[in-house]
């Protein structure tokens, strides 16, 4: 078993997920780099850490099936003989007049954002109970703290607000383990579907850097005792 602390993250081939893991072969963790079906994308992630010193694998799932998402949870933790740090970040999005919506573009962003938060939980909290330093990150939705109704995006919000809800509760039971558990709440992302720029106070883009930064800061020592907390990364957006 190696020393350095290992990382599981969910849809960790590229985008936001990407930026993470990367962020945390930096800081001197093995990752586990989480894919569906971008295989190339995630076996060139899987090199990019490992040119940081670190060792790195990449595992296929589809999370929002239960026996695969605690396989992968379990993969992880064989490669490496532990983990540390689960953070996830899958979540599919849905944009559209409320009344297109359909009942399998429902189901899919419930299943993806929600339930495969839940079933990587699940199990993943179970085996973080042996880690001197267990660390969740979900990732969120910047508003989903309110409940202010958005026709357009409602089972994205509904899901999210649910995946907040739930690290709340689970950041209660796990703090006994030592175990925090938190959420990070992007807002519009420079990779993100929809762009809004004007809606910003801040009047620009977030960047994968800084929802990279703000998981630095969540497994990090300093943040030992920050648990069940939410921290948008927004530039004031949604407030």
């Amino acid at each position: 078993m190696s020393e350095r602390p290992a990382a599981l993250v969910t849809g960790s081939a590229q985008g936001i997920g990407r930026g993470m893991a990367l962020r945390l072969g930096e800081l001197g963790m093995d990752v586990a780099v989480h894919y569906r079906t971008s295989r190339e994308a995630a076996e060139r992630t899987v090199r990019d850490l490992r040119s940081l010193g670190v060792e790195a694998t990449a595992i296929q799932a589809d999370i929002t099936v239960e026996g695969q998402a605690t396989g992968l949870v379990d993969a992880a933790y064989r490669h490496f003989g532990r983990l540390d740090v689960v953070i996830n970040n899958v979540g599919d999005y849905d944009k559209r007049p409320l009344h297109e919506v359909d009942s399998a573009t429902w189901h899919g962003i419930i299943n993806s954002n929600l339930h495969g938060t839940f079933y990587v939980c699940q199990r993943a909290a179970t085996l973080l109970r042996e880690s001197p330093r267990g660390r969740i990150i979900n990732i969120g939705y910047a508003g989903s703290d309110t409940l202010v109704a958005k026709a357009s995006i409602a089972a994205y919000q509904i899901a999210k607000t649910g995946v907040l809800l739930y690290s709340r509760a689970l950041a209660s039971e796990e703090a006994a383990h030592g175990t925090t558990v938190n959420v990070v709440a992007p807002g519009v992302i420079e990779t993100s579907v929809s762009q809004p720029t004007r809606d910003i106070p801040m009047g620009h883009l977030g960047t994968v850097e800084d929802m990279a930064s703000a998981v630095a800061f969540l497994v990090s020592e300093e943040a030992s005792y920050v648990t069940g907390a939410y921290l948008p990364v927004a530039g004031g957006w949604n407030l």
